[in-house]
């Protein structure tokens, strides 16, 4: 339940931030824009791991390959190829395009890292882009893209971010804020560097300061939740309840600007809820075995963790590195850290 709550917090957040970005387009450019979100998540993310000392498994250099191809997929290719894409995209094509994402995270999270999905899981997963999809849907004629290669560059940044969130989630047994903190710093420099060289305007400092502090919240705060519902659900469930941040963005749209109730906001709502109510009754339940392995991260002693510790009495939770015998057990359990066996 505890990966539930993170995979909900994220999407919450992440989906708030957007209405609250839009009031900030009038005085910031969108390619500028999305780099200051990036920065100001990294930015206050340092800030705040200087304040407030983590009991998390740090990064180590074996990591670090699989971190650096995450933030070149989702931090710089993603972010470079929409911008690129929306030039020559209508934005009632673009708002559909952007649902890729999540199918695309499920399919190879699935495909090619194994990850167990059932039909049931399948079908909610479904329901959730397809109450996106309804979201986004601007009702009359698509308005004609200038050429094909809009939708490509823009179905081309959904496969980045797919492919960032299944890096990630080969490194989530590390300390999640670290991880965003460093995707965010990264990300936000590039981005904000290259916006500038393709002509941008430094934005006035309040308007600075304003975007900043949505992406503290709205990406930094939600990705480090994101990444704590990889260790704890796997890519492609953490992906699916993701993928109601547009709902909630659209939620959230109504009392701040003013945004009528349309019924693809309703029937959207609805494929949802759907989806979410398959997702939250999911009851993964076999025998299985877990093989002996050895790692680092945030644990306190239950039945996966039985290991000894010498000299004087520990608090949990703690991180360390530990070895796990082979255990045969039955119990409910999601793909998390110790549960990705194949079926």
């Amino acid at each position: 339940m505890r990966g539930i709550l993170y995979a909900l917090g994220s999407a919450i957040l992440f989906g708030a931030s957007a209405p609250i970005a839009k009031l900030l387009l009038g005085g910031i450019s969108p390619w500028l824009l999305a780099g200051l979100l990036y920065l100001g998540s990294g930015l206050g993310l340092t800030a705040l791991r200087l304040v407030r000392r983590s009991k998390e498994a740090s990064l180590v250099r074996a990591d670090l390959p699989w971190l650096s191809a995450a933030i070149l997929a989702g931090g710089v290719c993603g972010p470079v190829l929409l911008m690129f894409g929306l030039a020559t995209t209508a934005a009632s094509s673009a708002a559909l395009l952007l649902n890729l994402e999540s199918v695309f995270t499920l399919g190879i999270a699935w495909i090619v890292f194994k990850e167990y999905v059932d039909l049931r899981l399948g079908i909610g997963a479904a329901a959730i882009v397809l109450g996106a999809v309804a979201l986004s849907w601007q009702g009359g004629a698509a308005e004609p893209a200038s050429t094909l290669w809009g939708p490509v560059l823009i179905a081309g940044a959904c496969l980045a971010w797919a492919v960032d969130n299944n890096l990630t989630r080969k490194i989530s047994a590390a300390d999640p804020m670290q991880i965003a903190m460093l995707k965010g710093l990264v990300a936000g420099a590039v981005n904000v560097a290259l916006a500038l060289i393709a002509g941008a305007k430094v934005p006035e400092l309040p308007d600075g300061l304003a975007a900043g502090a949505v992406g503290f919240l709205g990406y930094g705060i939600s990705l480090s939740l994101f990444i704590l519902a990889l260790r704890h659900l796997g890519t492609a469930r953490t992906g699916a309840y993701y993928a109601l941040a547009p709902f909630i963005g659209a939620a959230v749209a109504i009392p701040l600007l003013g945004e009528p109730i349309t019924l693809p906001f309703l029937i959207g709502g609805g494929a949802m809820a759907v989806g979410l109510w398959l997702h939250l009754t999911e009851r993964h339940q076999h025998a299985h075995v877990h093989e002996p392995m050895e790692h680092d991260h945030l644990h306190v002693h239950d039945a996966h963790h039985q290991h000894s510790h010498d000299g004087p009495p520990v608090t949990e939770p703690h991180a360390h590195r530990h070895r796990h015998a082979r255990l045969v057990h039955k119990h409910v359990h999601y793909p998390d850290l110790h549960h990705r066996h194949s079926h």
